[in-house]
């Protein structure tokens, strides 16, 4: 008989054991859902949390029938403060600042559009204004920096389109890595940074106040093409002008072809420019 009884309290202890354990399984389950709630500052979703950890609770089992059960409350909601006259004016302006990026990059796409439809010229609008890139083959002829009569004639389309804005504007000259050693450019470097000027000086004399203009000459410090290829070479010998607005928004562009420029790429008044040639930068 003593022998029974011991084999009846062991049995007893193994099962207070396992309910004492799955009762703080659920609590640890409550805790994490409680946790978990509390990430997110959803009124729903914190009366869903509440009910599920009461229907919990009352499911833990008739040992814990006197404890007692307290719905969790929603939080007060947070709503964002109202904006001031003065964030308000500052939103404001900025979209309007943002509207005028728009209007003038497509004004330049229009003014531009046989070449950035074919390829040489490629406008794009990103996080810092506009960028024209223009095939230097539209705009100068091989190892030169003077602006023939038609590449005059499409740059005082975009001068005329950003003279009246307020932004700052960079032109840029990159070459190809093929050496240049003329009297009067000993180096990519010059014929880089006067090809740059020589669009300045036509932005002035077409209206464009000389303070917003700035010139920078890369030379061959700037690829965005192999110079390994002929295609590449081509690709990179440019001049790129940068209409700055300091303006978040999405990236619109058009592609830009290495080398050809179609027949039809200029207004019907003008003499097409000769087609890029593997030579000199």
């Amino acid at each position: 008989m003593a022998r029974r009884r011991k084999n009846d309290e062991e049995h007893e202890n193994h099962e207070r054991w396992m309910v004492s354990y799955a009762d703080f399984i659920t609590l640890l389950f409550a805790f994490f859902v409680v946790m978990y709630s509390l990430s997110s500052l959803n009124e729903g979703k914190y009366r869903v949390m509440s009910d599920s950890v009461v229907q919990a609770f009352r499911n833990i089992g008739p040992h814990d029938t006197g404890r007692q059960i307290v719905a969790l409350a929603p939080p007060p909601s947070i709503r964002p403060l109202p904006a001031t006259a003065a964030e308000t004016e500052l939103e404001e302006q900025r979209r309007a600042k943002a509207e005028r990026v728009r209007n003038m990059a497509e004004e330049i796409r229009k003014v531009l559009a046989p070449l950035v439809a074919d390829g040489q010229v490629r406008v794009t609008e990103g996080a810092f204004g506009i960028t024209v890139e223009i095939n230097a083959s539209v705009l100068f002829a091989p190892g030169e920096a003077q602006l023939g009569p038609d590449a005059v004639r499409a740059l005082r389309a975009v001068a005329q389109v950003v003279a009246d804005a307020e932004f700052p504007i960079t032109v840029e000259g990159h070459t190809d890595v093929t050496p240049i050693a003329s009297a009067m450019f000993p180096s990519n470097w010059e014929l880089s940074a006067v090809r740059a000027s020589s669009v300045v000086r036509l932005f002035v004399e077409n209206g464009v106040r000389p303070s917003r203009l700035t010139a920078a000459g890369y030379g061959d410090q700037r690829p965005v093409a192999d110079n390994a290829t002929a295609e590449g070479r081509a690709r990179n010998r440019r001049v790129a002008i940068l209409v700055e607005s300091r303006l978040v928004g999405p990236e619109v562009t058009a592609p830009v072809k290495a080398s050809g420029v179609a027949d039809s790429i200029l207004p019907s008044d003008a003499v097409p420019p000769k087609p890029a040639a593997e030579a000199k930068p």
